[in-house]
């Protein structure tokens, strides 16, 4: 049994709204008994017997058809969190920068936003794996920086989603709460 971690993209913005209570139940009803919310923002922990590739799989299905949006998600192993958030060389959110990890499903495509960043004068940003770039951004101007702003693109939608420091820490807690839990 694997304990696993779920980004979900794109949800409680744009119009798609999603209570908690409700995914955990939909998750829940789908085969994913343990599975926990993190935040408002599409962060769950759960275990599975399948791995990393299924789990995504059966929640994208499960979330089609609980709440009929085209839905993605970004999911790693839970041990995978506790590494990348090790390997993040930015420390965490201050007055002037806010720490950002985008995480990925699909290599080229993490490759292409790397590089486009790349290309931006005075981006920081730090790959901290095949699946998950760390960047900075200034605080209170997220939203608006040129990175942010290239990685909302449409063609970064279906396999990317962007998680700050502060959130990728409380997952891995509660993954690692839960695979103590298994």
């Amino acid at each position: 049994m694997g304990s696993y971690a779920v980004f979900l993209r794109g949800i409680n913005v744009g119009g798609i709204n999603i209570k908690m209570a409700h995914l955990r139940e939909a998750l829940k009803d789908s085969g994913f008994a343990d599975a926990r919310t993190l935040l408002a923002s599409g962060n769950v922990v759960l275990s599975s017997s399948l791995d990393a590739a299924a789990v995504k799989q059966e929640c994208e299905k499960c979330l089609r058809a609980a709440f009929s949006y085209e839905a993605w998600v970004v999911v790693l192993d839970a041990g995978r969190i506790a590494d990348l958030v090790d390997a993040c060389p930015y420390r965490g959110d201050d007055k002037s920068t806010h720490t950002y990890i985008t995480l990925s499903s699909d290599t080229a495509v993490l490759d292409e936003l790397e590089a486009a960043g790349a290309a931006l004068e005075g981006q920081d940003q730090q790959r901290l794996g095949p699946e998950a770039l760390a960047w900075l951004a200034p605080a209170g101007g997220t939203l608006e920086s040129p990175f942010s702003k290239i990685s909302a693109k449409p063609k970064f939608k279906a396999a990317t989603t962007t998680r700050n420091l502060r959130t990728l820490i409380k997952v891995r807690d509660a993954a690692a709460s839960l695979a103590g839990a298994s």
